[in-house]
C-alpha cells in the first residue's frame, strides 16, 4: 500500500472513531485532520469532501462484518452469527457506526447508495445460504428462505441498537431456523 493509500486509511479510521464517539454531530474535518497529523487543507487532497469520507467509512464498516465461508449452510450461518456476537463483544463501535450510517442513509443519497449495495449483497448471500440449507434439509420445515433473510437482517439491525440482547436474539434465531 502506498503512502497516499495509507493516509486515506488513517483518515477513514479517524472519521470512524469520531462517528463511534459522537455520531454525525461530532464529525469534524478539522479534528480528523488533527487526529491524523495533517493540515485541514491536506485532507482535501485525499478526499474531495466530507461525503466522500463518509462513504469510505461506510465501506470500511461494512467490511468489518465479512466472515470467511464455512463448510455447509448450517455451519456458515453459525459461523456468521458467532462472528457477529464476537464483533459486538470486541468492537461494539462497529455497530454504533452502522446504526449511525443506517440513520444517515435515510436523508443522504451517497450513504444510502453504499448501504443499498451492501444490503443487496447481504440479502443475496443470505438467500443463497438459506436456500442451500433448505435444499439440504438443514432448516426447520416451516422456514421460508426469503422471509428468513429479512428476519436475520432485522435481528442484526436490532441488536446494534440493543447489544445486550444479542446473545438471546441470536440464540432464538438459531432455534427458529435449525431443526
Amino acid at each position: 500500500m502506498g503512502e497516499r493509500a495509507d493516509r486515506r486509511t488513517e483518515i477513514v479510521r479517524a472519521a470512524f472513531d469520531q462517528l463511534a464517539r459522537g455520531g454525525f454531530e461530532g464529525l469534524r474535518l478539522r479534528q480528523i485532520a488533527e487526529d491524523v497529523g495533517i493540515d485541514h487543507s491536506t485532507l482535501h487532497h485525499h478526499f474531495p469532501g466530507k461525503q466522500d469520507i463518509i462513504a469510505e467509512v461506510a465501506r470500511y464498516t461494512i467490511g468489518r462484518f465479512a466472515v470467511a465461508p464455512a463448510e455447509g449452510a448450517t455451519e456458515s450461518l453459525r459461523t456468521y452469527l458467532t462472528h457477529l456476537r464476537d464483533l459486538l463483544a470486541d468492537a461494539p463501535e462497529v455497530f454504533v457506526v452502522t446504526a449511525e450510517l443506517d440513520l444517515r442513509a435515510r436523508r443522504d443519497p451517497a450513504v444510502r447508495a453504499v448501504l443499498e449495495r451492501h444490503e443487496a449483497n447481504w440479502r443475496r448471500w443470505l438467500r443463497e445460504l438459506l436456500g442451500a440449507g433448505m435444499k439440504s434439509g438443514a432448516w426447520s420445515a416451516h422456514v421460508d428462505p426469503d422471509e428468513a433473510v429479512e428476519l436475520v437482517i432485522a435481528v442484526v439491525k436490532g441488536v446494534q441498537l440493543t447489544p445486550n440482547t444479542a446473545a438471546t436474539a441470536f440464540a432464538q434465531l438459531e432455534k427458529l431456523l435449525y431443526k
